[in-house]
């Protein structure tokens, strides 16, 4: 099987090249390398797999032709490129709106003017529901609480785009999910919550677990934008990845459809008052955080419902919040170098 991945030098995006490559898969790995951390990735995957991959370096924003080479002949196509953070759709809208909206939309056309049977499964975001505002919302102890919906937000929610960034995720959300009804591509959408895990290089205004781990393991002051009560499901990225393949597994069943791909209740935590306690025990001393007000478009709480992907393509999280953070941690001790490379 030939999987050609846009963003493939990124986090979610080399995790899914090694994921392919281990199981023989030929991959090509689209990426402009923009992102902290791409070329690390690629010099570790180089030394990960003893497998053959390509590695184009192109922009979903300009580089239609270069698409169309190494799309061509695909069976699965990943689009994971994109801008990632809320705060910077904010100061920079025209850039988000062209990396996520636009870029989407470049990848769709070479798809439909290739008439490839491809499967295309794009990385959505649950922030194209907006704040959930129209639902019973109460704060507990240490976190928010949706009282009305035990199993969390169905893809039934109406969509409620808020922030550039929720706009631009939301409009190529729409626009994959109808060109499988208008020109039958094989296209699925996933509404992913926070994923992490391994080769995340996260930074204050996206990647918020992999950075608390990355502030504290360097002495970085952290700061918390609202109350710290705040909730998501979170979801190891192995468990991402092997959603994917068992969406395109079962394209008969999943081609056209939209799910929300997370932890789910059993993997939601508070982004602070929950987590502090965890960070604490695994740095083995107190810590102490700054706070500020709320950002833009934050959620106060976000939980996926994930049964609609158990039921139709038979998946579901294997890995528990204290095991996933515990991998992600032990990474960051392991690889201090490349992180002082990097930022050096």
């Amino acid at each position: 099987m030939k999987v050609f991945i846009t963003g493939g030098a990124g986090f979610i995006g080399i995790n899914s090249a090694h994921y392919f490559l281990q199981k023989g898969d030929d991959v090509v790995i689209f990426d402009n390398f923009s992102r902290i951390g791409a070329d690390a990735n690629v010099k570790w995957l180089s030394k990960a797999t003893k497998k053959n991959f390509s590695v184009v370096k192109g922009d979903v924003c300009f580089n239609q032709k270069m698409m169309e080479k190494g799309i061509r002949g695909a069976d699965l196509v990943l689009h994971l490129a994109g801008q990632v953070a809320v705060t910077t759709s904010v100061t920079n809208p025209r850039e988000d709106f062209e990396s996520n909206a636009f870029g989407t939309f470049n990848v769709l056309e070479v798809l439909r003017l290739l008439k490839s049977k491809a499967v295309f499964i794009y990385s959505s975001s649950n922030k194209v529901y907006g704040e959930l505002d129209n639902l019973r919302i109460t704060e507990g102890k240490t976190k928010y609480l949706l009282k009305d919906f035990p199993y969390g937000v169905s893809e039934k929610q109406g969509l409620d785009f808020h922030s550039p960034y929720g706009c631009s995720k939301g409009a190529g959300d729409q626009y994959v999910h109808d060109y499988s009804r208008i020109y039958d591509l094989n296209t699925i959408v996933f509404r992913q919550s926070c994923i992490y895990g391994p080769r995340q290089f996260g930074i204050e205004d996206q990647g918020w677990l992999a950075w608390f781990i990355i502030a504290l393991t360097y002495n970085k002051k952290i700061t918390i934008f609202g109350n710290g009560k705040q909730v998501r499901d979170i979801l190891y990225v192995d468990d991402l990845v092997k959603a994917y393949d068992l969406a395109a597994k079962k394209i008969s069943k999943t081609k056209g459809r939209i799910y929300n791909i997370g932890g789910g209740p059993a993997n939601a935590i508070s982004i602070w008052l929950d987590l502090k306690p965890i960070l604490e025990k695994l740095f083995d001393r107190k810590i102490e955080v700054s706070y500020k007000t709320w950002r833009p478009g934050d959620q106060s709480i976000y939980v996926s419902d994930i049964r609609r992907s158990r039921a139709e393509f038979g998946w579901k999280p294997t890995t528990s919040v204290d095991v996933g953070i515990k991998k992600l941690f032990n990474w960051i001790s392991k690889n201090k170098e490349i992180f002082e490379e990097i930022h050096a």
